[in-house]
């Protein structure tokens, strides 16, 4: 059975750092494209950042230079590193993984495939 977990939300004030985590079992093969999306309240699910089977990323431009994503392969991981958070960073992060192959890594792919549960990131001014 495919799961995706999260982990690491919490609270912060702003200027502060988070680490997300995402274990991801069940997988015969891969996953080889994962991602970050994230939801605020009242507001569309949107994608944060995306990494590759060749560890090329995509970032929102609203986390460029601010978040970091990378996976460890080994553990089957996929991590965010959230560095100088913004209130308007604050919503549910989720975790994303396109099971499949053969095509580019996109957000589509992504929002396609499979989702974790999410976790709360919440960043006071």
């Amino acid at each position: 059975q495919v799961q995706l977990a999260e982990s690491g939300g919490g609270s912060v004030e702003a200027g502060g750092s988070l680490r997300l985590s995402c274990a991801a079992s069940g997988y015969t093969y891969g996953p080889f494209c994962m991602g970050w999306f994230r939801q605020g309240s009242g507001k569309e699910r949107e994608e944060v950042a995306r990494i590759d089977s060749d560890d090329s990323t995509n970032y929102a431009d609203s986390v460029k230079g601010r978040f970091t994503i990378s996976k460890d392969n080994a553990k089957n991981t996929l991590y965010l590193q959230m560095n100088g958070l913004k209130p308007e960073d604050t919503g549910t992060y989720f975790c994303a993984a396109d099971p499949s192959w053969g095509h580019e890594c996109t957000s589509d792919w992504l929002r396609r495939g499979h989702s974790g549960q999410g976790t709360q990131v919440t960043v006071s001014s």
